[in-house]
């Protein structure tokens, strides 16, 4: 082999080695690296996602994308000094389904608290077209459509959906153990009275 054809050879596997490096980075940077959630966000019109100050400490540093317009809620400062019910849901769960009308319903009320859902384990985008289909507006974060996102782990949510929480306005947060599913508004009212 001459030295011209070595050059030439480690001249190609250099070129090689650039575009394997670049290649992954160029893809990952392209808005085709997820789903445009442009017209299902437009369709659902949910409420803005909540922002504040203070800190859950039960949530401190837990961040989730706000499924209305993809900003990132830090859930610890947004949740803290008002009271809280927040609702973890999937689309695959029935229950679920029947939930959140409920809940949109009691949020709709005078006198209802804040009312945050947490959508899990299932596609942001189906996520916005179950609200929409159901009429539910409520703001919602979304924590990811596998395993367990930070929000899950941090409320230690139990593997069986709907899960709900009342964050109290000192911080404490509430795994809501009865009623596991909510039927009606009033279910809610009691709730969040026998809590706060």
């Amino acid at each position: 082999m001459t030295t011209a054809t070595r050059w030439a050879l480690v001249a190609g596997v250099l070129v090689l080695a650039v575009i394997v490096a670049v290649l992954p980075q160029v893809r990952s940077d392209s808005p085709a690296a997820g789903p445009d959630l442009t017209a299902a966000r437009a369709a659902a019109a949910l409420a803005p996602c909540p922002s504040g100050t203070g800190e859950v400490a039960q949530l401190a540093g837990v961040r989730a994308e706000c499924l209305g317009d993809g900003t990132t809620v830090d859930l610890g400062s947004a949740l803290a000094g008002q009271v809280t019910l927040v609702n973890v849901w999937a689309t695959w769960c029935e229950p679920c389904r029947t939930e959140l009308p409920v809940l949109q319903r009691y949020a709709s009320e005078p006198g209802a608290v804040r009312v945050l859902t947490v959508q899990v384990q299932s596609k942001p985008d189906d996520g916005l077209e179950l609200l929409a289909e159901l009429g539910v507006r409520l703001p919602t974060v979304f924590d990811g459509d596998a395993g367990s996102g930070p929000v899950r782990s941090a409320l230690k949510v139990p593997p069986a959906l709907p899960a709900s929480y009342l964050v109290a306005a000192d911080g404490q947060v509430r795994l809501i153990e009865s009623p596991r599913i909510f039927t009606d508004p009033e279910q809610v009212r009691e709730v969040v009275r026998r809590l706060s």
